[in-house]
């Protein structure tokens, strides 16, 4: 066992662990170029590194935003977006160092909730995450996908010059608010990184908003593939989104009448989108839209379960007693009554037992607790309990990220 210490990482420490990370995803260490725009989206805040004397081997970075929860409020979260180990340290121990560390510090400053999107699934339910949301891939044919003359027209949808979508689309993102579960904010330092360096100058990106009876409330970031080829020359482009938000469905059908209205495009792409985003059925012909892949996309982790299940709203069903075991946050396990009226820790008997990670696959309403009992996730103690809890906990939109981080 190779010794390491896990502490915060200092300003000198910036560029080496974010190189790491780089390098832990398989790239190269990061241009001066790129650093120079972007390094300010990789701060020192809640970081913590594993060193092997003065040597980093391994990173778990985060930031702090906001999430919408289901009942419309938005609480605090962790969003954790880089974590890495060098390939030389692996499997001995360095991630579940950081990751506990990380965790601690979450609890230390009262964040209710952690999110992050999973690059190996099989990793982060050792931490108390659990697959919350889910994305769907779509892919449309062109030509002869149309929309039906039932779908809502009207607005105006214009591109932006590349200047323009750098300075717009951050303000635009807030105006359109976080409007499903799991939708989180986009902090300043969001932006550079995932945002400006392909969407910018420099990018290559294409970027349109939509604008309705009250302003621009929709945009789209979207870039084309050139596929043709002599031998095949009417075969067009492939057209790949990115990022379509709107503020009603009006606005988001608008952007997809935009995206299928391109010339010289036979399929459009978009993945990670909601699963329950109704496209096919705006067509006039559903098979042209086709769902190539379900994946799971946001993952969440209770850090501090009583505020947590307090913050959301529950369906009118009788109220369940749930026995929640939380391993790495010890201070989580306990009992807990969930109703239409809220949430509050007890000590009736538990009607349903599950870990932090299942109560995070349940808090957004996407898996019935039916569902999470059959695959063997949820022990029942009370079988009549399952049908209120599926009820409780149901959402009317399916939740959805969006954003990826």
């Amino acid at each position: 066992m190779t010794a390491f210490d896990v502490r915060p990482i200092t300003e000198e420490e910036r560029r080496g662990t974010f190189d790491l990370l780089r390098r832990a995803l398989h790239r190269g260490p990061v241009p001066d170029d790129v650093w120079a725009r972007a390094g300010d989206s990789w701060p020192v805040a809640h970081k913590f590194g594993a060193f092997d004397g003065r040597a980093p081997i391994g990173i778990v970075s985060s930031y702090d935003t906001e999430i919408a929860v289901p009942g419309g409020r938005t609480l605090p979260v962790a969003a954790v977006e880089g974590v890495g180990v060098r390939a030389d340290r692996t499997r001995r121990g360095v991630l579940s160092a950081m990751m506990a560390a990380q965790l601690a510090d979450f609890a230390a400053r009262g964040l209710p909730l952690a999110a992050l999107h999973a690059s190996e699934p099989t990793i982060y339910g050792r931490f108390g995450y659990g697959s919350a949301a889910l994305g769907k891939t779509l892919r449309v044919t062109r030509p002869a996908a149309r929309l039906h003359e039932r779908v809502a027209a009207g607005g105006d949808v214009r591109l932006l010059t590349p200047e323009e979508a750098v300075k717009e689309i951050p303000g635009l993102y807030r105006r359109i608010g976080l409007h499903r579960p799991g939708m989180i904010g986009r902090p300043e330092l969001w932006w550079p990184i995932s945002h400006d360096r392909y969407a910018g100058p420099d990018g290559g990106r294409l970027v349109a908003v939509h604008s309705g009876p009250d302003g621009e409330d929709g945009f789209v970031v979207y870039a084309t593939i050139d596929r043709r080829t002599f031998d095949s020359p009417d075969h067009g482009a492939a057209l790949e989104v990115f990022d379509l938000h709107g503020a009603s469905p009006a606005a988001r059908a608008a952007l997809w009448r935009f995206l299928l209205s391109v010339d010289l495009v036979s399929q459009v792409h978009a993945r990670h989108r909601p699963v329950d985003e109704p496209l096919a059925l705006m067509l006039t012909d559903h098979r042209h839209a086709a769902t190539t892949a379900v994946e799971d996309d946001l993952w969440l982790r209770p850090i501090d379960v009583t505020a947590a299940l307090a913050a959301r709203t529950y369906r009118a069903a009788g109220p369940v007693v749930l026995a929640v075991t939380d391993r790495l946050l010890p201070a989580n396990t306990g009992h807990y009554e969930i109703g239409p009226d809220g949430a509050r820790r007890t000590d009736a008997a538990a009607d349903l037992a599950l870990d932090a990670g299942t109560l995070g696959m349940l808090y957004l309403g996407h898996w019935a607790a039916t569902t999470l009992a059959d695959a063997g996730r949820i022990d029942v103690r009370d079988a009549a309990a399952l049908g209120r809890a599926d009820e409780l906990f149901t959402t009317t939109a399916a939740p959805w990220c969006g954003t990826h981080f």
